[in-house]
């Protein structure tokens, strides 16, 4: 079934809050909707979660639909090549990743929006995820459920973007345009990567992590998100424990992107500039 934006808005956005409530109302036209609405999301005409007026606004009834999904889907088998899986969720077909290049072991499940012009190399994409155009997802790199990635990312090899399905109303990652995450980056806990930022290999970014701009004369903490066109580096920092003294780590902001070039030229000067290994 699919519906017009009126509809998702209104009938469909009230149906879902009203059945995640009362799941004795989950009948096989409330199951309908609840398609209806993962279809919706997977086609990108609803987003769990987009940046308004610089802030992100969460469509919690949306996240709520998608954890409707699982328990009217079926355990179901089905194949890419000789691969057999056995899941609820079934993968995007190739009208659903149409204008997508699509390496062999790339996996995309069904209600995750992947725009034409993306690269998916080997590589895992969750339902409830945005993928932007022009943005590729390196080999075994993973975007999480609810994750919204923007135009023009760069997700280098291994990196890892969390997933967050609950509690409905919980920020997840959002990594915005033009933004650059070396190898084995983790991103995790509705973390928010401003506008060409650029993440150096192995930077851990947890709800807890210490961001510390190491690039003025009084050093500067940023707290669940990395400012716009930052160059980062993972760090360390003292820490007592009754043990003994420790070093935990900290992701160092140590310069900024030059706003004077273009995206990719600008990229590479930042990791030749300032040293970030990728």
């Amino acid at each position: 079934m699919k519906f017009d934006k009126e509809a998702l808005d209104t009938v469909c956005r009230e149906l879902i809050e009203t059945i995640f409530e009362d799941r004795s109302k989950l009948n096989e036209d409330a199951a309908k909707t609840i398609r209806g609405v993962v279809a919706a999301v997977d086609d990108g005409r609803l987003r769990v979660a987009e940046v308004i007026d610089g802030e992100v606004k969460v469509n919690d009834w949306v996240k709520k639909a998608i954890l409707l999904y699982f328990p009217i889907s079926k355990m179901e088998m089905s194949g890419a090549g000789p691969f057999q899986y056995n899941d609820k969720i079934p993968l995007k077909n190739h009208e659903q990743l149409n204008g997508v290049r699509v390496v062999p072991g790339a996996v995309a499940r069904f209600g995750a929006y992947v725009a034409p012009g993306t690269i998916l190399m080997p590589s895992f994409v969750n339902i409830g995820a945005y993928v932007d155009e022009g943005t590729m997802v390196d080999t075994w790199a993973t975007v999480g459920s609810c994750a919204q990635i923007g135009k023009r990312v760069h997700l280098s090899g291994g990196v890892g973007i969390g997933g967050v399905l609950e509690p409905a109303q919980a920020a997840p990652v959002v990594i915005e345009d033009d933004a650059f995450l070396g190898s084995r980056c983790i991103v995790v806990e509705g973390i928010r990567v401003r506008k060409g930022a650029v993440l150096g290999a192995n930077v851990v970014l947890t709800a807890s992590t210490r961001i510390i701009d190491v690039s003025v004369p009084e050093a500067t903490e940023y707290k669940g998100e990395i400012p716009e066109n930052a160059v980062v580096i993972p760090g360390t920092r003292e820490k007592e424990f009754p043990g003994g003294k420790f070093q935990i780590p900290v992701a160092l902001i140590i310069g900024r992107r030059k706003e004077s070039t273009d995206k990719k030229t600008s990229l590479n000067d930042a990791l030749r500039d300032f040293g970030v290994s990728v």
